[in-house]
């Protein structure tokens, strides 16, 4: 088990009541667990060892579990188990009554970034269209394109970012929370992806803005997900943003047009 202040403080946010766990879909690229609503994160294995070595515990019997169990997963070194855990996290998420935005991230960041250093990790497809906004773009990867920064290179480059976008793949590989910790104080922080929780509480830790998805249409999604769908393709799904209170929210009116945040 992995000790992290983000996970403690975000599974202590669950309900206590057990919430049944109604299907548990793991894709190549997408996982998919379905109690009060369907949570999405991304499948992540290890790429260190011998292809099936991590195996997740109760094969078979995981939807005979409560959605809590399965969350409390997202602390599991094994990095399967850890999606699994951050799906179910989701599936469990009161989204009602939150005040979100469909805003195109990569706009938000072409806006917030003009004329400043902006270190994203993760690359996205966006990334070289903001190139030509901002002063510098530092991308970090664990695996690197062409361009891109390796990910230990993090301590060279967060300290001097202004502007600094996160992939919420960092709760499953539990770097996040290193990663925060680096990042200087006045920088403008957000987190991305379609495995972004979705909760206000995020926002004690730094983050301006969070930005992931909805699934609407559970059939749809599933059917994607089990053929292999990669995120663009994956069908039922709505893109979401959620700012901080002392965040302008209402970002279309300084450039940012609304659309399709897809990493």
């Amino acid at each position: 088990m992995v000790k992290s202040r983000i996970l403690e403080t975000l599974l202590a946010d669950l309900p206590s009541d057990p919430v049944p766990v109604r299907g548990v879909y793991v894709g190549v690229h997408w996982t998919m667990v379905c109690s009060r609503r369907c949570g999405l994160a991304a499948t992540m294995t290890a790429t260190d060892v011998p292809h099936g070595s991590h195996r997740v515990r109760d094969v078979g019997r995981l939807h005979t579990k409560s959605a809590q169990e399965l969350a409390a997963w997202l602390t599991s070194a094994n990095p399967l188990e850890a999606s699994i855990g951050l799906a179910a996290y989701n599936s469990l998420l009161p989204l009602e009554g939150l005040p979100f935005q469909e805003l195109n991230a990569a706009e938000v960041l072409k806006h917030r970034g003009a004329g400043r250093n902006v270190a994203i990790v993760g690359h996205f497809p966006f990334v070289n269209d903001l190139r030509p906004f901002v002063r510098n773009l530092w991308v970090l990867e664990l695996h690197p394109a062409p361009g891109d920064l390796p990910a230990s290179a993090a301590p060279e480059v967060l300290p001097h970012a202004e502007v600094i976008a996160i992939t919420a793949t960092t709760l499953i590989n539990h770097t996040l929370e290193g990663l925060l910790a680096l990042c200087p104080p006045q920088a403008w922080i957000m987190l991305l992806g379609p495995s972004t929780p979705l909760t206000p509480r995020l926002f004690e830790f730094g983050f301006a803005i969070l930005s992931g998805a909805c699934v609407e249409d559970e059939a749809a999604a599933l059917l994607s997900i089990q053929q292999g769908a990669a995120f663009p393709q994956v069908q039922g799904v709505r893109l979401l943003t959620l700012a901080r209170e002392d965040v302008n929210p209402n970002l279309r009116g300084s450039g940012v047009k609304s659309g399709a945040n897809t990493p």
